[in-house]
This record gives structure tokens, sequence and C-alpha cells, in this order.
């Protein structure tokens, strides 16, 4: 975590000063640092936090270079120090404490003051705010100040008792410096309780020196038996008196550093970033209901003896399920060649579709497939076909695709909305002639090689000649669906790739998916008259006539758990009394 961690405390002679502030490093220290070892630290720190046992390999304590009292880094002058060393945590020329951490190569360092100044003045204004105008009520406690430019600040004030101060105590902070602010908002709870730790440890300490200060030599009833003395001449001889004399440790600074250090490591790596993809899509919500049908379906096999009867060709809505075929015999599947060759012959995305189909043959099989109407292919390649499907239903919500692969007669259009037949299947004159539907021929071309080379790719369809017909052909100069528009737009746009063109297709379809959603409450759960919806398909930009049939078709595709979600919170007792 990118934060500094220090321990300050208010003098009576000299305000508030920093004692002991930790800071980490990512970049290798200067050259020449000393590796002498502190006695009594071991190798590695180990922590159990929440029953969860919390290695931070932080290795002995060495001194860390530039840290000297004597150097140049800014600090306070030694006038401005007190002689008994209240103002001051390591004592003169004591380089201060480095901890190195292997996991990450991150160094975590320990002085009186950072080396740096724009460091330094930062911690030395949160020192000064955190023990004079940033208080809680009563004096100790947390609490939460600071802004962009210098910082923000998590602050614990708290008291140590003293018997030769004023009030028999002194007061202290310890305070958490960081540039993100959401960052130690959300930090709040655990810093709160590990800085908590830390206090009760110091003030547990202190308390057993001053109460045997107090059996010893109470300080109270000497008080009140000496003569008053002024306030200014009486608080020289007795305002500094160092931490590590209170406590009666005189491994305090490096205990500190110890779990100051420890407080940067498992604050930084106990929050991660995730992205959060926000509520299930509409789609991703009809494929929970899809699966868990086909799981209660396979149960349900699974627990009877008898098989499922085979005489209707499978329906698949929102997968691809082939079926076998007696068409499959006349596919030359004799060698490897024949078999990478047919791989070649299939399309690989929308915009390969409309290069192969053309741009006119192209919009009338989209505007088909986005109205819902029927779409049938002939072929005898299932391959062919089947990526056909592949591709097409990419325009569609999830919920709204119903496929029948291949099959060896008709399917009315209520089983489905894309049919693959077999080119002898006879296709009922009035399916030819319907506005609903639209045929999808594959014959062999002519004027073409029939056997392309195995590596040309964009060749591997001229074998084939597709015919597109219906019985209601979309004019040229018919403005259409509005997403259909924004489809062509975005496949004619060289500038974007396959992948963009695919997300392009996700938001759009998301897009109209919410205007479904509108549309439905206000249809069919509000029951508003055809004027109010009128005025809502204007507000959605969807009052052509084009855009209203696809509303409706999508409406289909909408997930039961929506609507049941949706009637049962609309249509329930209070509504319809607040309705009458």
């Amino acid at each position: 975590m990118n934060a500094i961690v220090a321990l300050c405390h208010f003098c009576e002679l000299h305000g508030p000063r920093t004692l002991f502030c930790t800071e980490v490093l990512h970049s290798p220290l200067p050259q020449g640092a000393g590796s002498g070892d502190i006695s009594g630290q071991n190798e590695q720190a180990e922590e159990e936090e929440g029953g969860i046992q919390m290695s931070s390999r932080i290795r002995s304590h060495s001194p860390a270079e530039g840290a000297s009292a004597d150097s140049s880094s800014p600090g306070p002058k030694k006038s401005d120090m007190c002689e008994a060393s209240g103002c001051r945590s390591l004592a003169g020329g004591h380089p201060g404490y480095v901890s190195h951490d292997k996991e990450t190569s991150i160094k975590y360092v320990s002085h009186q003051h950072p080396n740096h100044p724009q460091l330094f003045s930062i911690v030395r204004q949160a020192c000064v705010r955190s023990l004079s105008c940033e208080v809680c009520p009563g004096r100790e406690g947390p609490i939460f100040f600071g802004d962009e430019q210098h910082g923000f600040v998590f602050s614990h004030t708290f008291f140590i008792k003293d018997s030769l101060a004023r009030g028999f105590q002194r007061w202290y902070s310890i305070i958490t410096i960081m540039m993100d602010r959401i960052y130690l908002i959300n930090s709040w709870p655990f810093l709160l309780g590990k800085i908590r730790g830390i206090i009760d440890e110091l003030q547990g300490k202190a308390l057993k020196v001053f109460e045997a200060e107090q059996f010893g030599c109470p300080q109270r009833a000497q008080r009140m038996n000496t003569a008053f003395t002024p306030f200014l001449h009486q608080r020289n001889g007795n305002a500094a008196r160092s931490l590590t004399s209170l406590t009666n440790d005189e491994n305090l600074w490096a205990c500190l550093h110890t779990s100051f250090a420890w407080l940067l490591k498992a604050c930084g790596s106990r929050l991660t970033e995730k992205l959060l993809e926000g509520a299930p899509t509409e789609d991703t919500l009809v494929q929970m209901e899809k699966l868990a049908d086909l799981k209660e379906e396979s149960e349900g096999w699974d627990g009877s003896e008898e098989e499922k009867p085979s005489s209707q060709p499978d329906v698949v809505e929102g997968q691809e399920l082939s079926k076998s075929s007696p068409e499959t015999s006349l596919m030359p599947d004799c060698n490897s060649w024949n078999v990478a060759h047919r791989r070649l012959s299939v399309f690989r995305s929308l915009r390969h579709m409309r290069q192969v189909l053309g741009a006119s043959a192209f919009r009338m099989l989209a505007w088909h497939v986005l109205m819902g109407n029927q779409v049938i292919w002939k072929a005898r390649d299932m391959d062919l076909v089947q990526s056909a499907f592949d591709v097409l239903r990419t325009m569609l919500p999830i919920g709204c695709v119903r496929i029948i692969p291949y099959s060896d007669q008709y399917e009315e259009a209520y089983r489905c909305n894309f049919l693959g037949l077999s080119p002898h299947v006879q296709i009922p004159p009035h399916i030819l002639s319907s506005e609903f539907a639209v045929l999808v021929e594959v014959r062999a071309a002519t004027r073409s090689s029939l056997y392309p080379t195995l590596f040309d790719d964009e060749q591997s369809l001229n074998k084939y000649e597709f015919v597109v017909t219906s019985g209601s052909p979309v004019a040229a100069d018919r403005v259409g669906p509005t997403i259909l528009n924004k489809i062509e737009a975005a496949l004619t746009n060289q500038n974007l790739s396959v992948d963009v063109v695919d997300q392009c297709l996700v938001c759009l379809k998301e897009e109209w998916m919410n205007k479904v959603k509108v549309l439905f409450k206000f249809t069919k759960v509000d029951s508003r008259p055809k004027e109010d919806t009128q005025k809502l398909l204007s507000i959605l930009g969807a009052a052509e006539e084009d855009n209203v049939k696809l509303l409706k078709f999508w409406m289909t595709g909408l997930s039961k758990t929506y609507k049941s979600h949706l009637m049962s919170t609309v249509r329930s007792p209070t509504s319809s009394e607040s309705r009458n």
C-alpha cells in the first residue's frame, strides 16, 4: 500500500511533533546500505489475523541509509528538540530501520522523519492537524480528514499515562496518510482494529510504569503540597520524557517498525480490484433458464426406461444440435483433403456473409431475421448451413432463436425460425409465396472452378451460388429497422475489426432489449391505451412500422425470470388498491 504510517506526539514545549514514521519504497535504496542485524529480531514475522495464518515475510531489520540525524534530510532544528528526547525517537546517528519483502521486492523504511522534502511537509501538516484542529469528541479516537493536494489521513489520537506530565497523561496520535481517498475509507475498519491494538499495547505498558511510579512516589499529593509556580516556569522541568521511558521498553521503536511495516503490507494485500459486470443481461438469464430446463429434461429421461421419441426433429433454442440425415452419405468425406476443404467452406462472420451474398441479398436476409420471419436454407453441406445459422443468430437475442439445423421435411414456422433442409425437400407453395419467410438456396456455381486451392480461404465459397428469394422482398429504398441500418454501418466500416463488430452487436441488442422491457411493462403489465403506447414509441425512437414489429418479436425473447418478477412486483395487492 502506498502510504505512510506515523506516530505523533504533542510536546508541551514545541507543539505537535512527528516521532516515528514508516514508508514504502518501491525503488532500490542508495548504495552503501548497512547490513547489521538488530539482536532479538526474528528472521520472519508471522501474524495470525482472523483465524488465517498470514506470513508477511519481513526480513530482519537493517539500518536504512540516509536516515542519520546528521544528514541533510528535512526535519526540525536541533534547538527545536527536547533535550531529554521527548521530541526524538531514534538517538542521534541512528540509521533507522528497513525491512525487505522478498515476495514483492518492496522495502519498508522507518525514520523519525521522511527524507523527501515533499513527504516531510505532508507528514508534518498531517501531524499538526491530527493533534490540534482535527480531533474527535473526547480528544481520543479515530477521525478522517484531508484533501487532494496534501493527501488523506486516518488519525487515531490517544493518551499515554505519565506521572510527571500535566494531568498525568500525554497526547499522541497514529496517522496513516495516502493519496487514494476511496482506498483509505474502505480500509477504515481494518486500520481501526489494528491501530487500536497497537495503542492498547502502548497504553498497557505505560500504565504499568505509571502505577509503579505512583506507588513509589505519589505525584498528586506532592503537587498539592507544593507552592503554586507559574506554568511557564514549571513546564520547563518536566516537558520532555521519551516514550521508551514511559513504557520502559528499550526495543519500542524496533517493535513499532515491525508493526507499521506489517500494517502497510497487510492493508495493501487485503483489497483487490475486480471487474464488476453489473446485472446479468437477458441473454445470460435465458441461457441459465435453458440449461435448467435441459437438466430437468435429462433427469426425467434418465429415470424413465422408455426412449425419447425421435419422430420429430430436435428444436434447439439458444444452442446448436446437428441431426443426421441420409443426405450426409452424399457428402464427400473420403480423404483429409476433402474434410479440410469443407471446413473452409463456411461463413466466418456477418461481414464475410455480406461479402459472399452481396449487399442487397444480405439486407433482405437480415431484415427477415430481425423481424422474426422463418429463414430457410437448402443445401447439401450441413457445415455450411450450420455456419450460416451461427452467424445470423448473433443479430437476435438468445430467447428469439429456435433452430432446426438440418431436416428431411419442412417444419412449420412456429417450431423454428431457422430451418436447414436438404435440396430434395419440397417446400409448400404458400410458404414460398409468403411474406413471412425467406429462402436461401445453395447451388453449384457454373462460372468458377469446382476445385479451388486448399489454402484459398477467400475463394472457398466461390463454388456455390446463393439465391435469396422471398414472397415479400425488401425494397432497396426501404428504411428498415434502425438496428439493421446500424449493423450495416458497422459491417461496412473497414476500420472496425470483426471482434469490435461483435461487441457492437452486443451493445445494440442490449439497447433494444431495454426498449423491449419498457414496452412490455407499458403494454402487457400496465395495459395502457394505444395513444399512450404510440407516444412511448416516439420517445424510444421506434415509432416506425419495422421498429414496432421488431420490438414485438423481440418481446418473445424476454426471460421468464424477468417477466415473472415484473408481474409479481407490479400486480401486487398494494398496487391494485392504489390503482382503484
